[in-house]
């Protein structure tokens, strides 16, 4: 698949960053002095997929996050990340329009997005599968709004099951799975019923360190695999390591209200180690941008 030049599409701004977040010149002695962040917002794209504009959610009169901005690209994963509490899995329920936003609107390849759609999948932080459905049966269950046969959904079903590696435990109950195997299973029900943009809210949050790290590693080539119908991903993680080993691009949340503060573009050839100085460079960037003073909007 071949991947669009985000540097021709995004007019950002580059700057070198020292590990205070000031963006003051580094010595020449200094690591990270090597890496070039770069930083800012994305301005209107002909090729964007999901985006959504001046979006904010409240809980009655107080705003959980508000004005903020976002835009997926083509063939991209995007990451979000922030400080616990500033809305970020309420910002993909709004993105799915599984919870209705209070203002803003979501735009879907240009078109505004007004209720749920099979068209915007969405992947749980909590792993969830039927336990009193089979591995089939749950990645069947997408496909009730698509009104397929039986014999048309079981081949589809399949084929995911195929894609995400578990051709021979379709019959299997979660039960007899481990965590990964489940979490699996989820992924191939959120790509089943074909959708245009996968949402991710920490899918690997509850996995061992060693399956999570598999998965992670397999996530990318899954999602954009010329298989499945996905044109772009959104994930949230507060695990920094994994946002460098996925993103293209990372939006970040902060203040109180939550808002889109900063843009950082990840800037890595794949596959991605953290054996490379720079993979580092890029994790303790997005921590000086965390540990940035909070500022209310």
């Amino acid at each position: 698949m071949v991947r669009p030049n985000v540097d021709d599409a995004l007019p950002l701004r580059e700057r070198r960053i020292s590990p205070n977040g000031r963006g003051r010149p580094l010595c020449g002695g200094s690591r990270m002095a090597s890496i070039v962040v770069t930083k800012g917002f994305s301005e209107p794209h002909n090729d964007h997929e999901l985006s959504c504009e001046n979006l904010g959610y409240a809980y009655g009169s107080k705003f959980i996050f508000k004005n903020c901005n976002l835009t997926t690209y083509k063939d991209e994963l995007v990451g979000i990340i922030g400080p616990t509490g500033t809305g970020k899995s309420t910002l993909l329920r709004t993105l799915a329009y599984l919870i209705p936003p209070t203002t803003g609107r979501v735009l879907l390849d240009g078109k505004e997005v007004k209720h749920p759609s099979s068209s915007i999948s969405l992947v749980h932080q909590s792993i969830a599968t039927f336990p009193w459905m089979t591995a089939l049966d749950n990645v069947k269950l997408a496909l009730i709004c698509k009104r397929l046969g039986n014999e048309e959904a079981v081949a589809a079903s399949e084929k995911m099951l195929d894609l995400v590696g578990l051709r021979g435990d379709a019959k299997d109950y979660p039960k007899e799975m481990s965590g990964g195997m489940r979490q699996r299973v989820a992924i191939a029900r959120a790509l089943v019923a074909a959708p245009a943009v996968l949402l991710m809210d920490e899918p690997f949050v509850h996995l061992d360190e060693l399956t999570a790290d598999g998965l992670r590693k397999e996530i990318y080539s899954l999602v954009f695999n010329p298989e499945t119908s996905l044109k772009s991903a959104i994930l949230v993680s507060h695990n920094l390591h994994e946002v460098v080993q996925l993103a293209d691009r990372v939006y970040v949340m902060n203040g109180s209200p939550a808002t889109i503060v900063d843009e950082i573009k990840i800037d890595l050839p794949r596959p991605r180690t953290e054996r490379n100085p720079r993979f580092l460079d890029y994790v303790e960037q997005l921590y000086t941008e965390l540990s940035l003073k909070t500022t209310r909007v």
